[in-house]
């Protein structure tokens, strides 16, 4: 934690993994997939408050300094050397909490038109047939429909993003977070690489975007899901058709609040 810690966060399926995976060849970087630590941050604040009657001997400051040295012991001793980025989807919705903490910290939020989000997640169900997700709880009996509902409601996977991504970009702090376009990233790597180290104020590096690659095989197997966290070695967007009906396309297309200029009170860094 000497050399400083930042944040990935943002909507699934928007390009955090890629993300992640390209900033790791830079060697003074950590940056992975979601890392325990933001569990275990919710688990600390959780249990240093009234839900535990002996946290009436913890003072504001103590709460402060054992969340503090949850990041310095998590990371000390396997990457001295180099600055944190850590990732999760929690982060946008603790950025507050960030914000004191840690205050040079910068969150990079990762974001996707809704209704490819939506896409992303039901083209991986359907392509691994011989498996079931935990996303849906191991349930074999879904549709598109009622995968497509569970994934937007206010604690679902996509739903729960959502809401934490829009109190991050209204709220007090939103001048510490960054908005990356998948289709930014996807499209153009070398604008979307050169604006993250801009933001997060880091010595630019030169990647190869030709030669990225990053699997999580073990970790997917766990959640039922192959693939879900697996990036291609060359860095480019995919054009193809979505496979959701219209009815759930139109029914999510005007949620990407962040397209609309006028919806940007803050202004917020959009790439």
């Amino acid at each position: 934690m000497r050399h400083g810690i930042h944040f990935i966060s943002g909507l699934p399926r928007s390009g955090s993994t890629l993300l992640a995976a390209i900033l790791r060849q830079n060697p003074t970087l950590h940056a992975d997939i979601t890392s325990p630590v933001g569990s275990l941050f919710l688990v600390l604040r959780r249990e240093m408050g009234a839900v535990n009657e002996t946290s009436v001997n913890i003072t504001d400051d103590q709460r402060q300094a054992v969340l503090r040295g949850l990041f310095d012991n998590f990371y000390c001793t396997v990457h001295p050397h180099r600055t944190i980025i850590d990732t999760n989807r929690s982060w946008c919705a603790q950025l507050a909490t960030i914000a004191a903490l840690f205050p040079d910290a910068r969150v990079i939020a990762c974001v996707r038109h809704v209704p490819w989000v939506l896409d992303s997640i039901e083209t991986l169900i359907q392509k691994n047939l011989w498996q079931t997700s935990k996303i849906f709880d191991f349930e074999t009996g879904g549709t598109t429909w009622s995968r497509v509902d569970r994934l937007a409601t206010a604690n679902g996977m996509v739903g729960f993003a959502w809401n934490a991504l829009k109190q991050a970009f209204y709220g007090n702090e939103a001048s510490r977070m960054m908005l990356l376009r998948y289709e930014t990233l996807t499209r153009d790597p070398a604008a979307a690489l050169t604006a993250v180290y801009g933001f997060l104020n880091l010595p630019p590096f030169d990647h190869d975007f030709n030669n990225v690659t990053f699997t999580a095989n073990e970790f997917d197997a766990r959640l039922g899901t192959p693939r879900l966290h697996s990036v291609g070695r060359e860095v480019h967007a995919v054009a193809r058709e979505t496979v959701l009906p219209p009815d759930l396309w139109r029914r999510f297309e005007n949620d990407s609040f962040w397209r609309d200029p006028a919806l940007n009170p803050r202004g917020v860094t959009i790439v």
